[in-house]
């Protein structure tokens, strides 16, 4: 029997129905009927009710006074930079003036482009979609050549296209150069890169980058104009976006000494750049991109907006033949060259950083603003050369190379500490003793305020993710299996690739169908492996090895969150401490006999002390930089990028100003244009009144989400579905309609379902009564609609998630999921509140989702089969909940119906998987039950961590 298809309209429908939330006012998505924005609406921007506030995972216990970290880290004296607005000529504003309006010479709306649809038709073909020139010629001619165009195309061909965006005066920035070669160039006998080298860097103008961004509309309620003191349960201090920090409080007390000053506000400048990344090559020079962003923007926008991180420029990159690779003239000529053109890029904003200057911030006023370099993100070898430090060695204090950890003479670096040091001893004594590279310093010795040694941001990438986590950890434990095992080495490591393999689907979560395996790792792989690898080595490994893995987790984990108060620096704190007995193992077994002196996991101390100086360290990852890779030619990537940067500013220009559509522009509505169009065409008070949720077949698994913040809200699907199963055993989706509870039991192999469901009602009108016989609970009305899915929607900044921290995951109830096995998720259902953690939580696996009416209350609900803790705190070991599946008196498994709103979110349980071998047949969608005991999984994602401990 072939699959029902829906009907597909084959007249061109324009979307006409806007979103205009209030809260949201960027959304401005386009639907085609109104059914299509009532359903997302009520997806993105309803406004739920708030659940109880659970207790915290780490609660302050005040102790009255704040432990400080020295001169170098000052408790925050005042706002001295206060970010007064001025007007055009730099003078204060009265309190509540409104913004000033430069007088610019008046233009066409749209200019340059011809209208609105022609904007949107640039933005999707060019910056969305990076159609290539002779795609966007073929794209004209087939325009021109439909009824009705009269041969005239929107673009008459690449080249007007892009002349037409290059015209736009907005986010225009311009690419410029200089070139610098060796002080032997020209010569001849000697090395290419020293004879016949000429090294060119591209960049822009940073201060007119910065300026871009903190003159973007998008920003202007995700900015800082002045550091801030964040307080939060109980009084403790909390840590969050840059501002927070006591760097730049720090700062702002340096550059308050100057009553010029006063009133002014502070713009940090975080770079980044990833070396270990080579992105463009020309003829013999090889170039890696650096990266700028204002300090003042959230940390949510940096990772969740694209503009708040500018392409500044390309370092170059000097080459040479391989024998002259490790050459110590070679390296230090690799070394200044790099400093200097870091040093060349900024040199103008020189003044910029003592003197302050008026410019447009993104709330439209104008504020005088003083620039001061500050954290720089980068990989470890990167960082050795900023420090102008031997690899090896700290990049931030003097602890020994050889005891990293453990080295009491050790203090923090700074630039005075090192031209002293190269005053006092040679060259071979500084390379040895003190790991430093003599006859240079950090370009940042050029400018003020700014110590290298103390702006190395943590790198939550590359120090624990891949780091520790997969170039060390993961690589120890096998080297364990291998030396242990030994001839069975290659039989373990397998059934550790199928126990992956087996763990249940989960949000967000990618699927190791061969285990782990694999040659080449990205992050992504590591953070995934980090998710499922302590049950998969559970029982292989000591249980003193599985017990430092937990406490590394843990600390990477609480390090990951969005915001950090003192309470999570303490149990931060207690997790290293407990990682760094634990690891002791690997010295014991052999496998670091001679002791764990990696500047990679040594830097693991020095976290605490950067939290308090620059706020929550996942603002200032390599993953932020790493995704805005480039591979390309370089005239290309310039060309491209600029316009790219020109379309997002003119479109947030737009947005910002509300420019509407001309009476010209509505006649376009019923042209192919009108499909392209994205604001709002109907009054907002027509919007909104169905209650449903969506069914939306582009919803992913997890995703980020830009309502306002809620707790917890968990909604059926939009719309119900019923099963069949044919012959061929595919089943498909019938036609909406009415199911008989009998009916719907039967088909999931609960006949019981009306009883259940009688027993359901009575708990609802009579909470904490016992239930009578069965006859004597209310009867349900005998049909309701059944439902594959949910859609949980939480606040979970930390992971991945809008501006506003909230995030989306699908709770699956399908006997065939995308055509396949079938899928029933598990779920944390409320037990009580006021109890910490896993303590006030149940754990059910979801076997139906389905809604009522009874006397006209709608009851969306699900059938759910229990599990039950195993003891009364978690596994030692792995620091995971353990459950089993729980029976009723009869021997089969305990289940029942609960209310939706009882549903907190997605759980995810791995199988605790015992001595013996994985069958190989095995396949994930039974793993739920083929064990009889799992682990509550509190590392599926940030979020869980703080709810499931």
């Amino acid at each position: 029997m072939a699959t029902p298809r829906a009907t597909i309209p084959l007249k061109y429908q324009p979307r006409r129905y806007y979103c205009t939330d209030t809260v949201n006012s960027d959304c401005q998505k386009g639907f085609i009927s109104a059914a299509g924005l009532n359903h997302h609406y009520n997806a993105v921007h309803k406004h739920h009710t708030t659940r109880p506030s659970r207790p915290q995972q780490h609660p302050w216990k005040p102790t009255g006074q704040h432990d400080g970290s020295g001169d170098d880290n000052i408790e925050p004296q005042g706002a001295y930079y206060p970010g007064t607005p001025v007007d055009l000529n730099g003078d204060d504003l009265p309190e509540g003036a409104s913004p000033p309006k430069p007088n610019t010479p008046s233009k066409r709306a749209w200019h340059p482009f011809e209208s609105r649809a022609h904007f949107e038709l640039a933005d999707f073909i060019f910056r969305q979609n990076e159609m290539p020139g002779a795609q966007i010629d073929e794209l004209m001619h087939i325009w021109a050549s439909m009824p009705g165009q009269a041969g005239t195309p929107p673009y008459a061909n690449h080249e007007h296209l892009y002349s037409t965006i290059d015209a736009i005066s907005e986010g225009d920035a311009p690419w410029t150069s200089f070139s610098m070669e060796s002080v032997e160039a020209g010569g001849s006998g000697g090395p290419s890169w020293k004879c016949s080298g000429t090294y060119e860097v591209v960049f822009r103008d940073p201060q007119i980058l910065l300026n871009h961004q903190l003159s973007n509309p998008g920003f202007k309620n995700h900015i800082d104009y002045s550091p801030r003191l964040v307080f939060g349960e109980k009084g403790q201090r909390v840590w969050s976006d840059l501002m927070t920090g006591n760097w730049a409080w720090n700062q702002c007390n340096e550059l308050s000494k100057d009553p010029d000053n006063h009133g002014a506000m502070f713009v940090p400048i975080i770079l980044g750049s990833d070396k270990t990344t080579v992105s463009v090559a020309t003829g013999n020079n090889e170039y890696y991109p650096l990266y700028i962003s204002a300090g003042n923007v959230h940390n949510g926008m940096r990772r969740a907006h694209g503009e708040a991180v500018s392409l500044l420029g390309f370092l170059s990159i000097p080459k040479t033949d391989k024998e002259f690779e490790a050459d110590p003239e070679f390296c230090t000529f690799r070394r200044h060259l790099f400093h200097t053109s870091l040093e060349a890029i900024f040199h103008a904003m020189r003044p910029a950083m003592t003197k302050p200057q008026s410019i447009k911030c993104a709330d439209g006023h104008y504020r005088r603003a003083i620039y001061g370099l500050g954290p720089y993100i980068a990989d470890y070898p990167e960082q050795a050369l900023l420090a102008c430090i031997v690899q090896g060695w700290c990049p931030k204090c003097t602890a020994h190379r050889t005891h990293l950890d453990h080295d009491p003479n050790a203090i923090l670096r700074n630039h005075e500490y090192t031209q002293l040091l190269m005053d006092s001893f040679a060259s071979h004594v500084l390379w040895q003793k003190y790991g430093i590279v003599d006859d240079i310093l950090p370009f940042t010795a050029s400018f003020p305020h700014a110590n290298i040694h103390e702006l190395i941001a943590p790198d939550i990438l590359h120090q624990i993710i891949k780091g520790t986590f997969k170039d060390h950890l993961v690589s120890w434990v096998e080297t364990y299996l291998k030396k242990h095992y030994k001839n069975d080495f290659a039989a373990v490591l397998a059934d550790i690739d199928r126990r992956i393999a087996v763990v249940p689907p989960f949000p967000g979560l990618r699927r190791f169908s061969q285990g782990c395996g694999f040659k080449q790792w990205t992050g992504n792989d590591s953070k995934a492996l980090m998710k499922v690898y302590l049950p998969a080595i559970a029982g292989y490994v000591p249980n003193e090895m599985l017990q430092a893995l937990s406490a590394f987790m843990d600390f990477c984990y609480i390090v990951r969150q969005s915001s950090l108060g003192e309470a999570d620096l303490e149990a931060l704190d207690k997790a290293l401490q407990r990682f760094e007995t634990h690891r002791s193992i690997f010295e014991a077994e052999g496998i670091h006999s001679d002791g764990i002196s990696i500047p990679r996991i040594h830097v693991l101390q020095h976290y605490h002390e950067a939290i308090e100086l620059f706020g929550a360290p996942n603002g200032l990852s390599t993953s932020i930089v790493e995704s805005k890779h480039i591979h390309a030619e370089m005239a290309q990537v310039l060309l491209v990028n600029q316009r790219q940067d020109k379309l997002a500013r003119f479109q947030a220009e737009c947005l910002a100003e509300g420019r509407e559509l001309t009476i010209d522009n509505l006649s376009l509505l019923n042209s192919l244009f009108s499909g392209l169009l994205d604001k709002p065409l109907i009054p907002q008070d027509n919007v909104h009144e169905d209650t449903s949720f969506p069914d939306d077949p582009y919803l992913q698994e997890a995703e980020d989400d830009g309502s306002e913040r809620v707790d917890a809200v968990v909604q059926l699907a939009h719309k119900p579905f019923h099963l069949r199963c044919e012959k061929s055993f595919i089943f498909y989706i019938a036609p909406r309609k009415l199911r008989t509870l009998a009916e719907m039991g039967q088909g999931i192999g609960h006949p019981e379902l009306p009883d259940l469901l009688s027993i359901f009602l009575f708990q609802q009108k009579n909470p904490g009564v016992d239930v009578p016989d069965i006859s004597k609970c209310p009867k349900a009305i005998d049909r309701g609609y059944s439902f594959s899915s949910a859609v949980a929607t939480f606040y979970a900044p930390s992971d991945f998630s809008g501006a506003n921290g909230m995030h989306r995951q699908c709770i699956h109830a399908s006997p065939s999921w995308r055509n396949g096995a079938p899928r029933y998720d598990c779920v944390f259902v409320e037990k009580d509140p006021t109890l910490p953690g896993f303590q006030g939580l149940y754990v059910a696996q979801v076997l139906l989702f389905f809604s009522f009416h009874y006397r006209n209350v709608l009851y969306p609900c699900a059938l759910v089969q229990w599990f039950t803790p195993v003891g009364n705190e978690p596994c030692i070991n792995t620091g995971m909940w353990k459950v089993e599946h729980e029976y009723d008196e009869y021997g089969d498994h305990l289940v029942s119906v609960i209310h939706l709103d009882s549903i907190l979110r997605p759980a995810h349980l791995i199988g605790i998987y015992g001595d013996e071998y994985i069958p190989p047949d095995l396949h994930y969608s039974d793993s739920l039950a083929a064990f009889g005991s799992f682990y509550v999984n509190k590392y599926s994602d940030y979020h869980a961590f703080g709810l499931a401990f």
